[in-house]
């Protein structure tokens, strides 16, 4: 299994005090997805998830999953734009 680094990082607010995470491949983005998640099981975050599993797996290019991750954050309100 492979970690899909992405092109660029993300950047998220987790946990109470919002501290700011840089997620730098599927790997990482994987493990906050199945974490806790604000919005767990929305369609974006189920979405998210498989890409990133897929992008592990050598399925799909990092990026696609980068942007499945960037839709599930912006919609979880963790996205730091």
């Amino acid at each position: 299994m492979i970690q899909g680094w992405f092109s660029r990082p993300v950047e998220v607010a987790v946990g109470v005090a919002g501290s700011i995470r840089h997620i730098s491949n599927a790997q990482q983005a994987a493990e906050l997805l199945t974490g806790q998640w604000r919005d767990a099981g929305s369609a974006l975050h189920g979405a998210a998830l498989r890409a990133c599993r897929r992008a592990m797996s050598g399925d799909v290019p990092p990026d696609n999953a980068r942007e499945a991750f960037i839709s599930a954050a912006r919609e979880a309100h963790v996205l730091v734009e």
